[in-house]
């Protein structure tokens, strides 16, 4: 009886060009730009670099991959910062919408931020406006979904967006759903909460 081959299909790979690889310089993500979690986000201003953020009103931060932050700051305007803090010392908006999409995962990522910011774990300067709450599919939430939802109001003001079948094929919403224009309103000078604890 033979013995049974332990090699993946996936070792038996070709590469092209030579075997070593240089590794990419590690970009400088200050520490108290991420959040406890320790999940890394894109690099946020080195202490030589001023922020391309200066002047934002408002920081769009993703409590997770592909909440929506990328959208609608292009939108809405302000400054899209994906998984990081805004950092205010630099120059960065210190209020953030804080962006999620309504999934379980989503919305537990976004439970998440909202610990670490009663727990004072972010930048001098940081402050809540809203979470925002990006639907991850047509139609109602199902009902346990809906609970978390409650859950989360009960922390912070929380704004939904609905599906918008433009933005999943990347073009623009005409007009906008007056939940999204409600939200402009809010980037428009908002002062928010402050992050400390409730």
């Amino acid at each position: 009886m033979g013995v049974p081959s332990t090699a993946s299909a996936g070792s038996q790979m070709w590469t092209r060009g030579p075997a070593t690889r240089q590794a990419a310089p590690a970009a400088t993500v200050p520490p108290d730009a991420l959040p406890r979690s320790g999940r890394p986000g894109p690099a946020g201003p080195t202490a030589e670099e001023p922020s391309p953020h200066r002047g934002q009103r408002i920081a769009w931060v993703n409590a997770h991959g592909g909440g929506g932050a990328s959208t609608l700051a292009r939108v809405l305007g302000g400054a899209d910062l994906g998984l990081r803090w805004p950092l205010p010392a630099r120059g960065e908006p210190g209020g953030v919408l804080l962006v999620a999409r309504t999934h379980a995962g989503g919305m537990q990522a976004a439970s998440q931020f909202l610990n670490a910011l009663r727990l004072g774990d972010h930048p001098a300067g940081v402050h809540l406006v809203a979470v925002v709450l990006v639907a991850d599919a047509p139609g109602r939430l199902p009902r346990p979904l809906g609970r978390r939802v409650r859950v989360l109001r009960s922390a912070a003001e929380v704004h939904r967006v609905p599906w918008v079948p433009a933005w999943r094929l990347g073009e623009e919403a005409d007009p906008l759903p007056k939940q999204v224009r409600a939200l402009a309103e809010l980037t428009s000078g908002a002062p928010g909460r402050s992050a400390g604890p409730r």
